[in-house]
C-alpha cells in the first residue's frame, strides 16, 4: 500500500481561492481504502494539478489506509481554476541565479574576513565559538519575531540531533583550525577531499558500495590532493591534519543522518535543523573554549595583546553572520534544485573562493601546485556527475 503525498511550495505563497473557486459543481474528490497502485501525485486534495508547485512533500503516515484517487485528465484540468497563477520560468531561472550568487558571495567573504580575524587572534576555539553565538542569537530573534516557525521538540528528537550537532561542532573547529595554520586556498583544496571519506564512511557503516564510476572519480581527487600538498608553499602539518579530520566529521554527518534517520515534523525542515544544530553545537564547544583558551575575547585582553579591539569585533561578526547567511542559503537552493545541482554548484563554490582567496591574499601558488587542484577540483566535478550511475544487478 502506497501512501499519499501533498506537494506545496516553499518559495510561492498560498493564495486565497477566489468566491467563484468554491462554486463548481463539477468538482469531485473521492476515497478508495483499496490497497494498490495510485497516481496520487497527479492531483492534489482540491483538485489542482500537482505540476503547479515545486518538490517539498509531506508524505501521510503508512497506518493510513486511505487513498486519493485522481480525477480522469480532462476534469483534473477543468478543476484549475482561471485565475491560477502562472509560474514564470524566467523569474525562478533569475531568482535561482541569485540565490547562487549570494551563495558564492557570503562564503567568499567568510573566508576573508574569517581569516583576517585568525591571523589575528589565534584562538580557533573561541573564534569557533563566537560564530556559534552569533548564529544562537540569529536564531533566536527569528523563532521569537515569527519570522520562522518554532519547531516543537521532543526528548527523543533532541537525542537524535545530538550526535549531529557534535561531528559539526567538530568539523567547523577544525576548519577554522586548518584556516590558522595554512592558506584558505590549502584548506580548501584539501577539503574537495570529502567526497573519498564520503564513500569510506558510507561503505564501512551503511553497507553502500561504490561504482566503479564513482571509484574512479576518486582517483584525481587523491592525486590532485597529493600534488597540491607536495608543492603546497604555506604547507603545515597542523593545518593539512586539521583540515582531514574536518572532512571526517562533515562526512560522519551526512552518515549519522541516514544512520539515525531523523524523524522530521511539518516544522522541521533543513532550515529549522541546522538552526537546532547551530544553538546545541554553541552549548558544546563555549565550555571546552573556557577549559581550553579561557576567556580572550575580552577588550582588555585584546588590548594587551596589541589586537585592534574594533577592527576584530567587526571582522568576527561579519565573518560570522556569512557563515549562517550562506548555510541558509545553501538550503533554499537545495529545496529547489536536485541534490546532483546542488552538488555541482557546491564543487563550482570551491574553485571561487580558492581563486579569490589567491587573488586577495596575494598566495604564492607555483604551476604544479596550481595544476594539482585543478586534477582535484575536477575529480569532485566528475564525481557530483557520476555518482547517480547506479551498478547493474547481478543476475544470477
Amino acid at each position: 500500500m502506497q501512501s499519499a503525498a501533498f506537494t506545496f511550495s516553499p518559495s510561492l505563497p498560498l493564495r486565497n481561492p477566489s468566491p467563484n473557486y468554491w462554486r463548481r459543481p463539477s468538482l469531485s474528490l473521492r476515497l478508495s481504502a483499496k490497497h494498490g497502485n495510485s497516481n496520487s501525485d497527479d492531483v492534489n486534495s482540491n483538485g489542482v494539478s500537482s505540476t503547479f508547485f515545486t518538490r517539498r512533500s509531506w508524505t501521510l503516515p503508512p497506518s493510513s489506509s486511505f487513498k486519493f484517487r485522481p480525477l480522469p485528465p480532462r476534469a483534473a484540468e477543468s478543476a484549475v481554476p482561471e485565475s491560477a497563477p502562472v509560474e514564470n520560468p524566467l523569474f525562478k531561472t533569475l531568482e535561482l541565479g541569485a540565490l547562487f550568487g549570494l551563495w558564492y558571495l557570503f562564503n567568499i567573504y567568510f573566508n576573508i574576513y574569517n581569516k583576517q580575524v585568525l591571523k589575528a587572534f589565534h584562538y580557533p576555539v573561541t573564534v569557533t565559538v563566537v560564530q556559534f553565538a552569533v548564529g544562537t542569537v540569529l536564531v533566536a530573534f527569528m523563532w521569537g519575531l515569527n519570522l520562522y516557525k518554532r519547531p516543537k521538540l521532543s526528548g527523543a528528537m533532541l537525542g537524535a540531533i545530538l550526535p549531529l550537532a557534535a561531528v559539526h561542532t567538530l568539523g567547523n573547529l577544525f576548519t577554522n583550525m586548518s584556516l590558522g595554520k595554512v592558506a584558505v586556498s590549502f584548506t580548501h583544496t584539501i577539503k574537495a577531499m570529502e567526497p573519498f571519506f564520503s564513500v569510506v564512511l558510507s561503505a564501512m557503516f551503511l553497507g553502500e558500495f561504490p561504482t566503479p564510476w564513482v571509484v574512479g572519480s576518486l582517483v584525481p581527487i587523491v592525486g590532485g590532493v597529493a600534488l597540491a600538498s607536495v608543492t603546497e608553499a604555506s604547507f603545515n602539518w597542523a593545518g593539512f591534519w586539521s583540515a582531514m579530520a574536518s572532512n571526517v566529521t562533515n562526512q560522519s554527518r551526512n552518515v549519522l543522518s541516514k544512520k539515525a534517520m531523523v524523524n522530521k515534523e511539518d516544522s522541521m525542515d533543513n532550515i529549522t535543523l541546522f538552526s537546532i544544530i547551530t544553538v546545541m553545537s554553541f552549548f558544546l564547544l563555549a565550555p571546552v573554549a573556557i577549559f581550553m583558551e579561557g576567556v580572550k575575547f575580552t577588550p582588555a585582553y585584546l588590548q594587551s595583546a596589541g589586537v585592534n579591539v574594533r577592527q576584530l569585533y567587526i571582522r568576527s561578526l561579519l565573518a560570522a553572520l556569512c557563515f549562517h547567511a550562506y548555510q541558509q542559503v545553501s538550503y533554499m537552493i537545495l529545496q529547489r534544485v536536485s541534490p546532483v545541482t546542488h552538488s555541482v554548484g557546491n564543487c563550482v563554490k570551491r574553485v571561487v573562493v580558492i581563486v579569490s582567496s589567491v587573488i586577495f591574499f596575494q598566495t604564492p601558488v607555483s604551476p604544479v601546485n596550481a595544476f594539482g587542484t585543478a586534477i582535484a577540483l575536477a575529480g569532485v566535478f566528475l564525481y557530483s556527475r557520476v555518482k547517480r550511475i547506479k551498478a547493474k544487478p547481478k543476475i544470477a
